[in-house]
């Protein structure tokens, strides 16, 4: 199985200032689009100024959560800080469905107590946060391959890009038929390409966070990998998880056939060489047992 997913080698300190420079533009944008809303009349602007400032704010934490994961481990974290990424990619998610929810209410009540919208300002506005967002887009994008952390900030600007071009279908329509409603129609279909979103990403970081196996590992391949070493009678009470995004822990206890206890260190030292060949696992912790001393009655997995 190809395994090129746990070895990468990306400069952790590039990319920091595309990344300031982008909170920089975001926050800017966002107070533009506040305002621009508030005289326009238009929710489906205000609610494109609170994914942006979202926007920002994800941001912020991605690259404060960048900084934390290049720290080496130590005592009180003997895995070291990586997943920290992981974590903010869960703030990032999570605040993302907040506000989806948020602006499906907003609409819906907007549909109740129709506002006056001005449409050529829509527009001039939502052309400038367009601009801005796709900018900021293609500052994290190429980031946005190797970490999840920077991958849920990349969606919050892909996310925010597409809102302004329905916004800008919002002023458009509005200018030519005076159809306010269209406003929070618009409105509710940016909420819920931004729950669409969010809801796709959220579960590979819980699934990190919840220390399940990697997705495209299959535990039962790799047991059979290391029992397919002769010497090796058998694997039991297998830990297989994710340390982080890019990193997968094995632990496990391995014994040994009769008679081949006196090769038990390169019999191990084959079953390690095998397995970061075959599925790119560095990580691997491996508690040797003869056959005549072995645990009885434990599980294959977990324990």
């Amino acid at each position: 199985m190809p395994h090129d997913h746990h070895h990468h080698h990306v400069d952790p300190d590039a990319g920091d200032g595309k990344l300031a420079l982008a909170v920089v533009v975001n926050v800017g944008l966002t107070i533009a689009q506040i305002i621009g809303g508030i005289l326009s009349g238009s929710l489906a602007m205000i609610a494109d100024a609170l994914h942006n400032f979202s926007d920002a704010a994800s941001l912020v934490i991605a690259v404060w959560a960048r900084k934390i994961a290049r720290r080496p481990a130590d005592a009180a974290m003997t895995f070291g800080y990586g997943r920290a990424e992981v974590v903010a990619a869960l703030i990032n998610l999570t605040t993302l469905i907040v506000l989806g929810l948020y602006l499906i209410y907003e609409a819906i009540m907007r549909f109740f107590e129709p506002q006056e919208v001005i449409g050529w300002m829509i527009i001039v506005v939502a052309s400038i946060a367009l601009f801005v967002d796709l900018v900021t887009a293609l500052l994290t994008w190429r980031m946005a391959k190797d970490s999840v952390n920077i991958r849920a900030a990349f969606l919050h600007n892909v996310a925010d890009a597409l809102g302004s071009v329905a916004v800008i279908f919002a002023g458009l329509v509005i200018m030519a038929t005076g159809w306010n409603w269209v406003d929070p129609l618009v409105t509710l279909g940016i909420a819920g390409y931004i729950l669409w979103m969010a809801w796709g990403e959220i579960g590979g970081v819980v699934r990190i966070l919840m220390q399940g196996t990697p997705p495209e590992q299959d535990v039962e391949a790799i047991m059979a990998t290391a029992e397919s070493v002769a010497g090796v009678q058998g694997l039991h009470h297998v830990h297989f998880w994710m340390m982080e995004e890019h990193r997968a822990a094995l632990t496990a206890h391995m014994v040994l056939d009769a008679g081949a206890w006196s090769h038990a260190d390169g019999i191990k030292a084959a079953v390690k060489t095998l397995l970061d060949h075959k599925h790119g696992l560095t990580h691997v912790t491996l508690e040797m047992e003869c056959d005549a001393h072995q645990c009885r009655g434990e599980p294959r997995i977990g324990h």
